[in-house]
């Protein structure tokens, strides 16, 4: 990574999906609650984000701080695949997309939501026999899917049914940025010195200590039956998995870790001001 006279990295990377719940709008707001020693220094020792997503606020942190280790983690195994593909192969990722994009743009809309569809359903047919868990050339093509996808269809959902299948419809835009070049180098420069795991927010916690920072941004508790959007992996964090957060949430908190967490909603806010009394923690 490289840095300027002040020591901070020269790049500016962005979240390269659209992700529901990303905390962009939010960056400067969560920034605030900072440690002022983080403020001034512009240092981070460590740093969890133990639910990436879009990764909006690490992205940021990796091209405004020195950090000197990140921890990035996940239980979307499509969107981690994703993440190690920018790391690993940013060249090769960029080729497959500039392919898709020369082929879906010019298309008509007809045509183009057939494409869409014929990729959806080879991403989806893949899924069986898929090595989601050794990192080989297949995630190359599969990364780009997700990428192509995720650009093209209604709303920039990314959303998963029960047997962890991509199931958005085709969206209408004019000209959709499929293939973001500069960004993706720069995502793969952050990525270069950062720790990606696909698993539970649990992982982390025997690498946290009195030096890290850490930012949690749980899925969100819905508050009717029509208005989950936890699935965005295939399953529910429900209200067990809110309450396993708060005692980990402890945890991490006696060990002297600097913790960050964003609230669910006012109506779930309740149930944590319960779990979480004792803490002295800070809600964006």
């Amino acid at each position: 990574m490289q840095y300027d006279l002040s020591n901070n990295p020269v790049f500016e990377a962005k979240p390269f999906l659209k992700w529901a719940g990303g905390k962009k709008q939010l960056i400067e707001t969560i920034e605030s609650k900072f440690p002022d020693e983080i403020k001034s220094s512009r240092k981070i020792d460590k740093y969890f984000e133990p639910f990436v997503g879009g990764g909006a606020l690490f992205f940021y942190l990796m091209s405004n701080y020195h950090i000197s280790e990140a921890y990035i983690y996940d239980i979307n195994r499509e969107l981690i695949l994703t993440y190690e593909a920018i790391k690993n192969n940013p060249n090769e990722l960029i080729e497959e997309l500039k392919v898709l994009s020369d082929e879906y743009i010019p298309k008509p809309q007809d045509e183009r939501k057939e494409m869409f569809l014929d990729i959806r359903q080879k991403f989806n047919d893949a899924i069986p026999d898929f090595d989601f868990d050794n990192y080989n050339d297949d995630y190359i093509q599969r990364a780009a899917y997700t990428i192509f996808m995720n650009k093209t269809c209604f709303n920039g959902l990314f959303r998963l049914n029960r047997n962890m299948e991509f199931n958005v419809p085709h969206g209408r835009y004019k000209k959709p940025l499929i293939c973001d070049e500069e960004n993706i180098r720069n995502v793969s420069e952050a990525l270069q010195h950062t720790t990606i795991v696909c698993g539970s927010f649990l992982e982390s916690e025997d690498l946290i200590d009195d030096k890290s920072l850490v930012y949690l941004d749980p899925p969100y508790r819905p508050i009717s039956n029509t208005s989950n959007f936890n699935t965005y992996a295939g399953n529910d964090f429900n209200d067990d998995s809110q309450r396993e957060l708060g005692e980990y949430y402890k945890r991490i908190s006696d060990k002297g870790a600097k913790a960050i967490l964003s609230k669910i909603g006012k109506r779930f806010l309740i149930i944590w001001k319960i779990i979480l009394w004792k803490l002295a923690f800070s809600i964006v």
